[in-house]
């Protein structure tokens, strides 16, 4: 027996505002290096895949970042932009994004933190999470 997945549907104004307003969240919490605020906006048992790390779950998502802004990331900011959005199904989509992390000083992210990122998002309890975050290099060395 085979199955048909019905084609995904184009996002609603309301669900592209709404999640594309999930990077907007992002670039808030990391401004004030909130590792609360960034977690909160993952499912329980979300995913974060940056290069060189793997965390899932909302806890050690937090737990990685209250580390990360006092390490690696201190005094940094984050940018990025949407490219693109898929609707899955009315509660999930798929965002495609452009950005990268500022070092203290940088207005313009370099080449060589230039990313682009994939967002598994969903609708929990009317608001879009995050159930899933990966990014890779723009510019592979």
């Amino acid at each position: 027996m085979t199955s048909t997945t019905p084609p995904a549907t184009e996002p609603s104004d309301a669900d592209k505002a709404g999640i594309a307003a999930l990077t907007q969240k992002v670039i808030a919490a990391w401004a004030y290096h909130d590792a609360d605020g960034f977690a909160d906006l993952f499912t329980e048992d979300g995913t974060m895949i940056l290069a060189g790390v793997y965390r899932n779950g909302r806890e050690a998502i937090r737990e990685f970042l209250r580390e990360a802004y006092q390490g690696r990331y201190k005094g940094t900011q984050v940018t990025g932009k949407p490219l693109g959005i898929r609707m899955l199904d009315s509660d999930a989509a798929i965002l495609l994004t452009q950005g990268g992390v500022l070092e203290a000083g940088e207005s313009e992210v370099s080449p060589a933190a230039a990313i682009r990122a994939s967002w598994v998002v969903v609708r929990r309890d009317g608001q879009w999470r995050l159930a899933a975050y990966q990014n890779t290099p723009v510019n592979a060395n």
